[in-house]
């Protein structure tokens, strides 16, 4: 008698824990300041901001945000588009704090990391967040 209510409230933990994840994936958050240089990217940062993608190789959602990625930084002059391998990288990382794929870093002309989203990204919120990134009062 008392299993289905253990069945019960296992279903409805679940439940709520997946629609919690799914509200925050891809979302878009302010982020603490780091500051990553061309040598930690292993690339050049762009112009006027860098698109930062950290994928691993049988991640779907990155294959995805890849697409996305490209998309915008081809649509934004001086926006670069750089893709780490988080399993070849995971000195970065731990230094950053990444605990899933994809995560996207949106950094500044100066490297500075100012916002972030684990998760597949709406185009929309990575224009949002580029658009912050770049305007020249921050």
């Amino acid at each position: 008698m008392a299993g289905w209510w253990v069945a019960l409230a296992t279903l409805a933990l679940a439940t709520t824990i997946g629609v919690i994840r799914l509200r925050r994936d891809g979302r878009v958050r302010d982020s603490d300041g780091t500051r990553l240089s061309a040598d930690d990217l292993g690339a050049v940062l762009g112009e006027r901001a860098t698109l930062v993608q950290f994928s691993t190789a049988f991640c779907q959602p990155c294959r995805a945000t890849r697409r996305i990625l490209a998309d915008v930084s081809a649509l934004v002059p001086g926006v670069s588009h750089i893709e780490i391998d988080a399993e070849s990288r995971l000195d970065l990382v731990r230094r950053l704090g990444v605990m899933r794929t994809p995560t996207v870093l949106v950094l500044d002309s100066t490297g500075a990391v100012v916002k972030q989203a684990a998760g597949l990204p709406r185009k929309a919120d990575v224009l949002v967040a580029l658009a912050g990134a770049t305007s020249e009062d921050r």
